[in-house]
């Protein structure tokens, strides 16, 4: 084997290596970081659902239904109680992130995954399983309410996001400081200044 074909065959070795290297680190990054607490686990899932009711203290609590346990109404198994739990634990989506709320709101609609009798929560604690009504609570609320279900929900479980970004101007800037400008919407030719 002559000496430059050894080397370029070193070369590719080293690329691979360096290449296999990067990728282990990526996949061991990307696990770390999924790994780290985050926000949503500094509120208790099982009392998350007070916090909503206080933001929203309107919002259809569906409690009448009867305990297995005691035979009495379980006041604290309420629509938002239960919706969080199907959303943590049967779903297992991220409680910090508007879409994932979205998505969950979307299977009780039955716009996006079936929803099971025998997965849903109060399945075993109540008398009579609670899933239907609470399909129906949640299709009986207009868009307006749906969406301060959802930014009570992400309020509560990221305490530091409270509410969504708004697009108002900040009127309190000190003289001497300059206002961000506004971006523009991209024109026709404006590839051209990239040249």
């Amino acid at each position: 084997m002559s000496v430059g074909r050894s080397r370029k065959l070193g070369a590719i070795s080293w690329v691979r290596l360096g290449f296999a290297s990067a990728l282990i680190s990526a996949i061991v990054l990307s696990l770390s970081v999924g790994l780290q607490p985050v926000s949503a686990q500094r509120v208790n899932a099982g009392d998350a659902w007070r916090l909503v009711y206080q933001q929203l203290p309107d919002f259809p609590r569906e409690n009448q239904y009867t305990s297995k346990e005691t035979g009495k109404k379980a006041e604290n198994n309420t629509l938002v109680s239960r919706l969080i739990a199907y959303h943590l634990y049967v779903k297992t989506r991220a409680p910090n992130f508007r879409l994932d709320w979205k998505l969950t709101l979307a299977d009780y609609l039955g716009a996006n995954e079936v929803m099971y009798e025998g997965a849903y929560p109060g399945t075993d604690t109540l008398r009579q399983n609670p899933l239907d009504g609470d399909k129906a609570a949640i299709a009986r609320l207009n868009r307006r309410q749906r969406d301060a279900l959802i930014q009570a929900l992400v309020n509560v479980f990221s305490p530091n996001s409270q509410s969504p970004p708004t697009a108002t101007p900040d009127n309190s800037s000190q003289p001497g400081e300059s206002a961000p400008t506004r971006s523009r919407s991209p024109q026709p030719g404006d590839a051209q200044l990239l040249k």
